[in-house]
This record gives structure tokens, sequence and C-alpha cells, in this order.
């Protein structure tokens, strides 16, 4: 996995974000959407400090990115979306899903604009850069040609799939509806990602602690498609299908599963408690071992007590993310932030969480990576000593969890 007698480590940043600037989408949106898009440019809402200013370029400023990431010790991502697209009423990882099918088809035309805008950002850097490209489940033949032109595109990070609140007119995930998408996304190798998002959660209105009350809540939607495409079969329908959900933590994750694999053995006698339940609800392997076959987790900006659930996991199903270019992301002090959590970590298993897992599953070469890891990656040794002082002005969960 390493370059011979190399002290030090390299980093695939299994969480980054990316996108264009209004300029840049406008050449990529189709015709019959450029006037609309030169009335809506100067109304939307810039909801992140990282899109203001002279920090708004990280996202789409190939000289400048790849310095930031060289100098913070990463030489390759996995790049989701950020910015906001073409009719986008506020950032892409944060917006409610469309309410009407005029909002949906501005928005989808927003969307498409950026996946191509991000096949040519990535393609300026194939062996660096791995898109997530984003659909809309509103209508299942567009997402599937979608997935099927991404996928013919190089995007190989694979789909960004949007949460689903309990308000919204679509199917949830344990509906046998999107079967036609996971056996298209199953049969080309498309991996189905599920990142921190907005689009999932309720309307909070307009009182004095909703921003905190989202805050809280956040997670708990983000989390709801991994137990829906377990429990529903998803997995057992389509055994190859891969499901990543990134920049959600891990700690949470052992103890979802013991609960669901007590609820499979309960299942075998027909009832769980109270709850009258047909044997034939039962799946044909414990919710744990679906988890082991079919899904992996970025786990982005880790704390000191989130190493625990990782080696109960599997180092193969957990990658390491810094949220470059977020407030909130561990850049520009990863090293830092290394130090905190792995100082006492064993050499090759810190290697497989910074770049092994997420080079099996999103087609990293190693070979091509390594050189740039020796040259620019943090060293062994520097890893190794605990972090004895925060550094000053960061935000990063990563210090403070």
């Amino acid at each position: 996995m390493t370059v011979a007698g190399t002290d030090r480590y390299t980093i695939i940043s299994a969480d980054c974000h990316a996108g264009g600037s209004h300029e840049q989408y406008r050449e990529y949106l189709e015709a019959e959407w450029v006037d609309e898009f030169d009335a809506w440019r100067g109304e939307y809402s810039n909801p992140f400090r990282d899109l203001q200013d002279d920090g708004r370029s990280r996202n789409w400023d190939d000289s400048r990115r790849v310095t930031d990431l060289e100098a913070d010790g990463q030489v390759a991502e996995v790049t989701f979306p950020n910015t906001v697209p073409p009719f986008f009423p506020t950032g892409t990882v944060i917006a409610r899903l469309p309410a009407t099918p005029e909002d949906y088809r501005r928005r989808w035309a927003g969307i498409r604009a950026h996946n191509r805008w991000l096949a040519d950002f990535c393609g300026r850097y194939p062996a660096r850069r791995a898109g997530v490209f984003q659909i809309f489940i509103d209508d299942l033949d567009a997402a599937i040609a979608e997935v099927r032109w991404a996928h013919e595109h190089g995007l190989r990070g694979g789909a960004l799939i949007p949460g689903i609140p309990d308000d919204s007119d679509l199917a949830p995930y344990y509906s046998d509806a999107y079967d036609p998408l996971w056996a298209v996304c199953q049969d080309l190798g498309v991996i189905v990602n599920n990142h921190t998002t907005g689009s999932g959660l309720p309307d909070y209105g307009k009182h004095p602690s909703s921003t905190i009350q989202w805050m809280i809540e956040t997670a708990w939607y983000a989390h709801r498609p991994l137990w829906q495409m377990v429990m529903s079969g998803v997995f057992d329908r389509f055994p190859q299908l891969k499901l990543v959900l990134t920049e959600q933590g891990c700690d949470w994750v052992p103890g979802l599963f013991a609960q669901l694999d007590a609820y499979h053995g309960m299942m075998q006698s027909g009832r769980i408690g109270e709850m009258n339940l047909s044997n034939d609800m039962r799946l044909p392997l414990t919710p744990t071992e679906y988890f082991r076959r079919n899904v992996w987790i970025g786990v982005s900006f880790p704390s000191p007590r989130e190493t625990v659930p990782m080696r109960h996991l599997g180092l193969d199903r957990v990658m390491w993310g810094s949220d470059y270019p977020h407030n909130e992301g561990t850049s520009p002090h990863s090293r830092e932030s290394l130090r905190r959590t792995f100082h006492d970590w064993n050499v090759d298993d810190l290697r497989q969480v910074l770049s092994g897992t997420a080079a099996n599953l999103y087609g990293f070469d190693l070979a091509v990576l390594d050189p740039l890891g020796a040259e620019f990656g943090p060293t062994v040794d520097e890893v190794a000593v605990p972090l004895d002082k925060i550094p000053k002005g960061v935000f990063s969960p990563a210090f403070y969890k």
C-alpha cells in the first residue's frame, strides 16, 4: 500500500466539497434555461462562510485547491457538491426538496449543470478526484438516465441521493419503488451516497430555537436511509449495491445495529414485544451482516471518542474525511487533528483508514497516489506525537468532541 521506505501517510479525504461559480454554471446550463438563470442569479441566498469573499474560489480554483490540500497533507479527495447550483434556494447540501413540479424542473436543470461542471472538474485531476454527482428522485427515469450519463463520464464517486422528509409526497426509501434505481446502480457499480443534508428534514418554521432544533435533528434524519434500506431488504434484493454514509460520525452505528440485530432475532418468533410480525418479514442475513457487506462510513473530522466504534465497525468499512473547504472541517489543521485522534494507532491500521478503504471503494490507484503521499503526507513520527494544544481559531468538532 505504500512506497517502499516511505515514512509518510497517503491521505485520501472521503469528504471534500466543490462547486462551480455562477459564471461557470451558466456555461453548463442547457440553452433554454440561460435567460431565466440570468434573472435568478442575483436573488439566491448564500448560506456558508466558505462561499463568501475570497474563500469562495477554493471550491473551483484548481491551483488554490490542490495547493491547500497538499499543504494540509491530502493528495486525493471524494468530491461532494457545494456552492449554490442554478435555481436552488440555498446551498445544495442543506436545501429542502423541490416543492412544486416547476421548482423540480428548474432545480433539475441546475443539478445537471453542476454534474457536467463536476465531470470536467474531476477530469482535470482524474487520479486525485472522485466526483459525487447529484440526482433527484421525483422522476426515476430521469434519475436513472443521469446515473448512466455520470457513469459514462467518469464520476466514480457515485450518486448522492437526497433525504426524504415526512411531509414529502415521495415514497420512503423502504419502498420498493426505487428498485429500478438500485438495479442500475448495482449493475453499473455506481456507489449510492447519503451525506448529512437538510433535504430530509421537516420545516422548522421561524422560532427562536429553530436553528438549534435543525442542528440537533439533522443527523438523525440523515441516518434514516440506512435502517430503511437495510430492514426493507434492499441489500437482500441487490447484494452488490454499495451504500456510503458520510459526515454523520460513526459512534451511533454499533448501537443501532445491536438494536436491529435484536429485532431480527425476535422476528423469528413472529413478535417484537407486543407487535405481531409475520416470519417472512425476517431477512435471511442479520442487519450486521448486510452492513459488513454493503455499507461504508465516511467519518469526517473524527474525534478520539470515535476511534473505538471505528474499530468495532471494521477498518475496511470506515474512511477519514477533512470536509474541506467547510469551516467545520479540519483543514488547514488536519495534521493536528490526526495527532489528537490517532497518535496511538498502529501504522498499518491508520493507513487503511486514511487511504486503503477509500482506494478500494472509490477506485483510487495507490500506485499513483503513494508518491504524492511520500511528498506531501504527514510523517508517521509526526502523527504519533499526542496533541498538547488545540490550534487557535479552529472551528472543527474534531478538536472539541
